[in-house]
């Protein structure tokens, strides 16, 4: 299993270019970044500074949208960091969440979202592609033939479905190993009923964690359920609370739940928090001692968990990478 860590544009560039190292030599593989250029810095140029202080550490968006930027500039931004970097840039993707919603905008369709992975990974690679009902089509003639994986962010049965028949991976924000696997299954499922190898089709697992006392983790960890809970009153919207294709244990814990400030998106001090519960947070997250975080972590790899991510927003960053480095990290190579 690779680990990963993500960042969501608040900590300074500096550090976080410090942590991009501290993290490669711990042995992490990725770095991630939330693409909400409003609430938070713009995360691509921090992306390239970080590319420049790193060798093999493979970065990217998670997620980005269809939504936010022309798709050819996408296109190009992404092409030009996969060349300087030798090829270390993936693609997360999604509906466009806190990045639109912040604006005042619904997140896109499924079947955009769609149009857009394939588009993108076309002109990265240099192919001819016409997308979005345009009548010309775009060819970026300084492409290399990078192929760009793309991993889709999902919760609801529809959205699985298109994650399986259009990414490379599978984004679960989620550390409940049962959870993961009811989502991921899903995904495989929909992959094989339209043909595809689904062999090398990646999941990953992206939650926040704390190493050392459970309550302060707690503390530090109860906005996550929050975060997925905007996720889930959207599929309880669609599908109601209870329904055939979504299990209770993902929606009943939303039922106190009173609404959902962006402005406070993914802040540990939101007003937004009062009901999730400890239960919640224990299930959604890694907490507890290093000896705690391994046996969930064998947990996911069961589960068939290939990444890891820590969203690492939590406070201690710096102690949180080297605890997983030097105790965690090594018990899964």
């Amino acid at each position: 299993m690779d680990f990963a860590i993500t960042f969501k544009g608040d900590i300074s560039p500096k550090r976080t270019v410090a942590l991009c190292k501290q993290a490669e030599v711990a042995g992490f593989k990725y770095a991630w970044f939330f693409d909400s250029h409003v609430l938070w810095r713009d995360c691509y140029t921090t992306i390239a500074m970080c590319m420049a202080e790193t060798s093999t550490l493979r970065f990217g968006p998670l997620v980005t949208n269809p939504g936010v930027r022309e798709w050819s500039v996408a296109a190009s931004m992404f092409a030009t960091l996969a060349q300087q970097s030798g090829g270390r840039f993936d693609m997360g993707v999604g509906r466009g969440d806190s990045s639109r919603r912040v604006l005042g905008k619904r997140p896109m369709t499924l079947a955009y979202m769609a149009e857009f992975i394939h588009a993108v990974k076309g002109m990265i690679r240099g192919d001819e592609v016409t997308y979005d009902d345009g009548q010309t089509t775009v060819q970026i003639p300084w492409a290399d033939g990078y192929e760009m994986p793309a991993w889709v962010a999902a919760y609801g049965p529809k959205a699985l479905k298109t994650a399986g028949e259009h990414g490379n991976g599978l984004v679960i924000q989620l550390g409940d190993p049962w959870l993961v696997k009811w989502f991921s299954d899903q995904a495989l499922e929909a992959g094989k009923a339209a043909g595809r190898d689904m062999s090398d089709y990646k999941i990953m697992s992206a939650a926040p964690v704390w190493v050392g006392d459970i309550d302060k983790g707690r503390e530090q960890t109860r906005w996550f359920p929050a975060m997925v809970g905007n996720h889930v009153a959207d599929i309880v919207e669609r599908y109601g609370m209870v329904s055939e294709g979504i299990p209770e244990r993902l929606t009943t814990y939303i039922e106190g739940r009173k609404g959902y400030d962006y402005r406070e998106h993914a802040d540990k001090d939101a007003a937004h928090l009062d009901f999730i519960t400890e239960d919640i947070i224990d299930s959604f997250s890694i907490l507890g001692s290093v000896d705690d975080h391994v046996a969930k972590l064998k947990e996911l790899e069961a589960a068939g968990v290939d990444q890891f991510n820590i969203y690492l927003m939590c406070g201690e960053e710096e102690r949180i990478v080297a605890e997983y480095g030097e105790h965690v990290i090594p018990a899964f190579e």
